[in-house]
């Protein structure tokens, strides 16, 4: 299936007044991350990105400021990583941000964290949210009672269409500094597979198709929490072979190196994942990405064009030959049309702005039903 993005393109109009707009990030990784980390990634780029179009931007994060951000409030000097899933550590950035923001005159909040949004009830500016992650079972029940009280920005529309019910703001894709990734037309003959070790990433599926495909393939990924050292060792250890290396989790300029030395990135995703920035960061060094029908995936990569999409592991394999016939430049093209940054925030821009539209007009009309009831 064939997805027109035209939609998702910047309106271009006259230039509008700039925003005071506060960001908050998760405590988790520093901005920008130094490896993982994609939330915080997209998290930096955007604060960058809309502090260069001319908005007012603070930051609320971990660790040291290294964004563009005027105003910076510090939540730890050094970033929770090791306390991932605790929950105090966001209950505490949460706290940190109501503190610092209540001072403010900002004209819109715009949160990334699951326990922040609990307090956009009680501002008086609007609060956009990114729904991140999945937004179905506990998800969805959580950005139900939410309400009207934020505003819901999805990352895809796949991401949109589990869960149409949801009462959505709009849809920005994220987005990667194309410029940054090294475009190159040839290859070095492998292929790669770029992520976090688990099963619903399918790094065994990428080594297995490789292998039946007669491809060299290269690994790199995260492999920090104990689940996923006992999924590598379960299901990685013994499908390596001479053609098949693991490199250890990549920084930002391995994973550059990595991406644009690539025939290809294999995407054997396991579930229906809103959005896959390895895609984009692969598409942008005119590298394509070979994937599995799930999630996001018919979204960003066009089939026969940036990639190819297939439904079964057979398929998969067959790709892997096949994808050598994909234009690198069509790869880099559709990344920096669709996916470059500044894409990314004018979309924001859009978002934000139509919430604080929708919060006046709430306020216009309260005003004319206190008058009217006076």
């Amino acid at each position: 299936m064939t997805v027109d993005l035209a939609s998702a393109l910047p309106h271009v109009s006259e230039p509008l007044d700039p925003l005071r707009i506060a960001i908050v990030a998760p405590p988790w990784f520093e901005l920008p991350p130094r490896a993982y980390g994609g939330i915080e990634s997209v998290v930096a780029d955007l604060v960058n990105q809309l502090t260069a179009l001319g908005h007012e931007v603070t930051l609320v994060a971990s660790g040291e400021n290294r964004t563009a951000a005027q105003r910076f409030v510090q939540v730890f000097h050094a970033p929770p990583t090791a306390s991932l899933g605790d929950p105090l550590p966001e209950v505490i950035n949460a706290a940190a941000s109501a503190e610092a923001l209540a001072g403010l005159a900002v004209d819109v909040v715009h949160d990334h964290t699951i326990a922040g949004p609990l307090l956009a009830r009680g501002r008086s500016v609007p609060t956009v949210i990114t729904a991140h992650g999945p937004v179905t079972g506990f998800h969805a029940d959580y950005y139900r009672r939410l309400g009207d009280t934020v505003g819901l920005v999805a990352i895809s529309d796949t991401q949109r269409r589990a869960n149409a019910e949801l009462d959505w703001l709009g849809t920005v894709h994220n987005a990667v500094d194309v410029s940054s990734f090294p475009f190159r037309a040839d290859n070095d003959g492998y292929v790669l597979w770029l992520g976090r070790f688990s099963n619903e990433k399918g790094p065994q599926l990428a080594i297995d198709a490789a292998r039946a495909a007669g491809s060299p393939i290269v690994l790199a990924g995260k492999l920090n929490e104990p689940d996923e050292r006992e999924f590598f060792a379960r299901e990685i250890t013994p499908r390596l072979w001479a053609g098949a290396e693991y490199v250890g989790e990549a920084d930002a300029r391995t994973k550059r190196e990595l991406l644009s030395g690539a025939r290809a990135l294999v995407f054997p995703i396991q579930w229906e994942e809103p959005f896959g920035m390895v895609m984009v960061e692969a598409m942008a060094c005119g590298t394509p990405v070979v994937a599995l029908r799930r999630g996001s995936v018919p979204e960003v990569v066009l089939d026969g064009v940036t990639g190819l999409v297939v439904d079964t592991y057979d398929e998969l394999v067959e790709a892997i030959d096949a994808v050598s016939g994909i234009d690198p430049a069509a790869c880099r093209s559709r990344a920096e049309e669709y996916f470059d940054l500044q894409v990314m925030a004018r979309g924001y821009e859009r978002m934000y702005r139509t919430a604080v539209e929708r919060r006046a007009a709430v306020r216009e009309l309260t005003a004319h039903g206190a008058g009217a009831g006076g």
